[in-house]
This record gives structure tokens, C-alpha cells and sequence, in this order.
């Protein structure tokens, strides 16, 4: 997935299981293996196709994800993103000369997903790209495999049972007694296409990447999936970002530059972690 993973708590047996589901998953679920589950999912000719579980419990969430937020978060942008330049591993990307297609790709299609067990309908050519919730979903998955309290974090996504101090993006910490955090922004995965600066986060309503006045948003939920999934959600949002998290009773912090900004859900956080 590109991260490194640590995790605190767990034992060799634990650990070599969580270090099996991240390879795992890699694997399944990566757009840069053309062997991968994901590709030849994309590839298959047929409206319909026969999922592996681990993938049919990912498109589950992603389509979920995409209902709770009104398709903010949308399984169906892989075409999107390959069209932002966004075609290879991270770390081969550099200035890319091409021009970006003059038509934007079309957007987000994720009502057409039909799920049933494990078996996925969708319409011929849809390029499914479920790395919106794979790798907070991976963070939350290897967490139950660890017996006692503990943590597991994986690129700043965050899971925790048992009470751990994470450290904010850029200054601060918060302690977190149980469940997850994750931040969303476009500071990390940025490359330059066509002499504009692009990153990984497609706006489904433009199918470009999104023009947001946050540089990150970080989410505290009960689980790093919901944090992860509500902290792109309200990154895309915008200035309507805080409000929207306001709403689900869910604590972000919103980073513009230097200037931070708490939604009313995370100051009352703090406040019931002081009192």
C-alpha cells in the first residue's frame, strides 16, 4: 500500500498475521499489480463477476461509504484518477509532460454497483478503484487480530483499543481511548500533469481532482474505516467540511496552511477528555 504499518500489543503469532493481511491485501486490491484481484476484476468482459470475500467485504464498504456520504466517497473513480496521471506507484510518479484529457471522465457511477454475497454487477468498462476504504479497513481488520489492547497504524491511519497518544499531522497530539482517527488531504500525493499540480483525492462531481480550501482534515470515530471515509468526505466538502462532521457528532480538525480549525464536535471532545 505504500505505508509503513506499525502496530503495538500484538505478539509474533499476532504480528505475523497482521503483516500476512497487509500483504494480502496489497495484492488484492493494488491498481500497479496487473495480476491483482482489483485489475482483473476491472478487466473481466461481463457485467457480472465472482468476488474473492476479502474483496466482496472492501466493495461492501465502499459502497456503503458511498451512501452515507452521498457519493462524496465513490468506489467508480479509477478512471479518474488514472486520467489525473495518477497511473503507476507513487513513487514513479514525476512531472508528466501529457496534457490532461480535455473531457473530464464522467462521474461517479457507484449506484450502478449491485452486491449480492459475492457476487458484483456493474456496468462493462466500470474501473473500480476501492482504495478510499482499503487501507483504513486493512488498519481495522489487523487490530482484531491483536488479543489485548494495542494499536495499529498504517500511513496516519489510526486504530486503537486500550487508550494510545496520536501524534496530530503537523503539531499537536490528542489521546484516543478507543476506535480510530485518519487524515485525508492533498499535501502528500501531489505530481505535476500537463504543468498543473494534481492529487489522489477526485471530486465525484467533476471527476478532477478536488479544489478543497483544507490542505487535511482529521476525523476521531469509532472506527478508522468511519473516520477515514468521513475525513475525505468532508475534505471535498470544503468550507461546508465542518458543519457536515458537526451533524454526525464526529470530532475533525481542519488544517489550511498554518491556520487550524476544530469543528464543535472535536473542541467538545477535548473537553470531556479534560474533564
Amino acid at each position: 500500500m505504500g505505508v509503513d504499518v506499525a502496530v503495538c500489543g500484538a505478539n509474533d503469532e499476532e504480528l505475523a498475521a497482521i503483516r500476512a493481511l497487509f500483504e494480502e491485501w496489497d495484492g488484492v486490491f493494488s491498481r500497479f499489480r496487473p495480476d491483482s484481484e482489483l485489475n482483473r476484476v476491472n478487466r473481466h468482459p461481463l457485467g457480472v463477476v465472482i468476488l474473492s470475500r476479502v474483496f466482496a467485504f472492501a466493495a461492501q464498504t465502499a459502497i456503503s461509504a458511498a451512501a452515507a456520504t452521498n457519493g462524496l466517497v465513490d468506489p467508480t473513480l479509477g478512471a479518474a484518477v488514472e486520467a489525473a496521471g495518477y497511473d503507476r506507484d507513487f513513487s514513479e510518479l514525476g512531472e508528466d509532460e501529457r496534457p490532461l484529457p480535455f473531457r473530464a471522465p464522467s462521474p461517479g457511477t457507484w449506484r450502478s454497483l449491485r452486491l449480492s454475497g459475492r457476487m458484483l454487477s456493474r456496468p462493462p468498462g466500470t474501473t473500480l478503484d476501492l482504495n478510499g476504504v482499503v487501507k483504513s479497513l486493512a488498519v481495522d481488520s489487523a487490530l482484531e487480530l491483536i488479543s489485548g489492547d494495542g494499536f495499529v497504524s498504517a500511513g496516519g491511519d489510526v486504530a486503537v483499543r486500550g487508550g494510545s497518544l496520536i501524534g496530530l499531522p503537523a503539531r499537536g497530539e490528542v489521546s484516543l481511548l478507543a476506535g480510530g482517527m485518519a487524515t485525508s488531504g492533498s499535501t502528500k500525493r501531489r505530481w505535476l500533469r500537463g504543468g498543473s499540480v494534481q492529487h489522489h483525492l477526485i471530486d465525484p462531481r467533476t471527476g478532477r481532482p478536488a479544489e478543497s480550501r483544507w490542505d487535511e482534515v482529521t476525523v476521531a470515530a469509532g472506527s478508522c474505516v468511519a473516520a477515514d471515509v468521513a475525513a475525505k468526505a468532508a475534505f471535498l466538502l470544503s468550507d461546508d467540511g465542518p458543519a457536515w462532521l458537526d451533524e454526525r457528532d464526529l470530532a475533525g480538525r481542519f488544517r489550511d496552511g498554518e491556520v487550524f480549525v476544530e469543528n464543535r464536535s472535536w473542541n467538545e471532545l477535548l473537553m470531556e477528555r479534560a474533564a
